[in-house]
């Protein structure tokens, strides 16, 4: 069960990492929106369009999550970045601190997923119904305290896909107030460290990427 939650988004200003006349690159911090929702307009998206009402919005990331997200400036780079996600053409690579040693060094959870409807948004694991579900992991680090750093690497995009499938690997996101221990920190450690999309004026395969604040 999810715990109460008061939402209280950072301050300050925007931090865009990436803009020229196709996209903004921009580095969303844990805590805030990245589209206004029932608890509050405050977003992402609001504080970016209220500096550039060209601002498009492409994809999302969960509120508890920070990291790299792209916008488009025209509808022309919002069709060309939308269809290279529905393909799948783009790159993401996480950065998560689990609770746990994890065994091995890498592998992959597929796991397909279903929105849990008496407690969404949370989603469950379902053999039967769900959507299918893939990440690729990779240990980078082991951390004192008994945790571990994993690069993740989603091969589909389901709501809290990297929270669910880590968390049903038996090693929650360090701070998942959802799926693990929300005591454990004031933030979830889970990163949207890089993003790598093809430029949709100058067709260049490019990654943009944002160091990992814990």
């Amino acid at each position: 069960m999810k715990s109460p939650h008061i939402y209280e988004p950072p301050q300050g200003p925007l931090s865009i990492l990436h803009a020229d006349a196709s996209i903004f690159i921009v580095d969303k911090p844990a805590g805030l929106l990245s589209v206004p929702g029932t608890s509050s307009p405050d977003s992402l998206e609001t504080r970016l369009k209220a500096e550039h009402p060209e601002a498009l919005l492409i994809h999302r990331l969960d509120m508890d999550t920070s990291g790299v997200m792209v916008f488009a400036r025209t509808k022309a780079a919002q069709r060309a970045l939308n269809l290279q996600f529905e393909t799948r053409q783009i790159g993401k690579t996480y950065i998560a601190a689990v609770e746990g040693a994890v065994a091995g060094e890498s592998g992959t959870i597929d796991l397909p997923l279903i929105v849990d409807w008496p407690n969404r948004p949370l989603q469950i694991v379902c053999q039967d119904t769900g959507k299918p579900a893939q990440t690729d992991w990779r240990v980078t680090q082991r951390l004192p305290a008994n945790q571990t750093r994993l690069a993740l690497t989603p091969l589909t995009g389901r709501t809290h896909q990297l929270r669910v499938h880590m968390a049903a690997m038996g090693h929650p996101i360090i701070g998942d107030r959802f799926y693990g221990n929300a005591a454990l920190s004031l933030r979830m450690h889970l990163h949207a460290q890089a993003l790598t999309i093809t430029h949709p004026k100058t067709g260049a395969r490019q990654t943009y990427a944002v160091d990992v604040p814990f």
